[in-house]
């Protein structure tokens, strides 16, 4: 038996998407709901057939004693626990519902997380109280006056307890998984390859046209070739006028 989840849409942890709206029915529909709401009718049956018909007035005693073997450990834990289980059981059942709502994945993760540990514990306390009530059943030597119908509802209802607390706890395990593994597929996905091309679109090689130079020297003629150098010439000019220079 396996929970499926979501079917055709995204899912985080057993739990579609956040961002929709609540549909009852496909909640209602989901196996863990139908679990959970069975798990919360035989809870029901076990502390209400204890509260009403375990405690019966012994002839040789002026105080009510428990049906199972007059030991009023076992009623008292068989109704703890019935109690914790009811109280239990719808809010998982609000927290199922409410979970689609939920935008972090990490409260989803803490959810489930509770959900996981709750069910098995309950579980195997399910199971004590089954192999307790019955095993007081059996040592019960004198049953006549006893409701004997309640006390065999309980034990049979307290055995049926563990295999649905059971199946929660298969179904919380299932949805942990599927979460750690969504969230380790998408952190370490690879990301999509890039299309690289070899050259820019406006670099083409269609397009590209390389730049020709023409060969040094070239024999076409310089418009802004330098004139070759012409040493200038000096002339020393004489001074004019009467003024003759000393002789020593």
């Amino acid at each position: 038996m396996e929970e499926t989840g979501e079917v055709g849409g995204a899912s985080a942890y057993g739990a579609s998407l956040a961002g929709g709206s609540f549909d009852f029915l496909k909640f209602a529909k989901q196996p863990h709901t139908i679990v959970r709401f069975l798990s919360w009718i035989f809870s029901i049956v076990v502390f209400s057939c204890i509260t009403a018909e375990g405690f019966v007035n012994n002839p040789h005693s002026p105080y009510a004693h428990c049906v199972f073997n007059q030991n009023d450990s076992a009623c008292h834990y068989a109704v703890g626990i019935g109690i914790i289980a009811f109280l239990a059981c719808f809010f998982f059942l609000l927290l199922d519902a409410y979970m689609p709502l939920m935008s972090n994945a990490k409260e989803r993760k803490y959810a489930v997380m509770a959900d996981l540990g709750f069910s098995g514990v309950w579980t195997f306390l399910w199971f004590v109280c089954f192999c307790l009530l019955a095993s007081q059943w059996s040592r019960t030597l004198d049953v006549s006056g006893f409701p004997q119908d309640a006390a065999r509802a309980t034990i049979a209802f307290s055995f049926f307890s563990i295999a649905t607390w059971g199946i929660l706890t298969y179904f919380a395990l299932g949805r942990y998984r599927r979460g750690v593994a969504d969230v380790t597929q998408s952190i370490y996905a690879e990301p999509p390859p890039e299309q690289h091309t070899p050259y820019p679109p406006t670099y083409a090689p269609s397009a590209y046209t390389p730049t020709t130079y023409s060969p040094y020297p070239s024999s076409a003629p310089d418009d802004f070739q330098q004139p070759p150098f012409t040493p200038s010439t000096i002339t020393t000019t004489q001074p004019q006028g009467d003024y003759q220079p000393p002789n020593y």
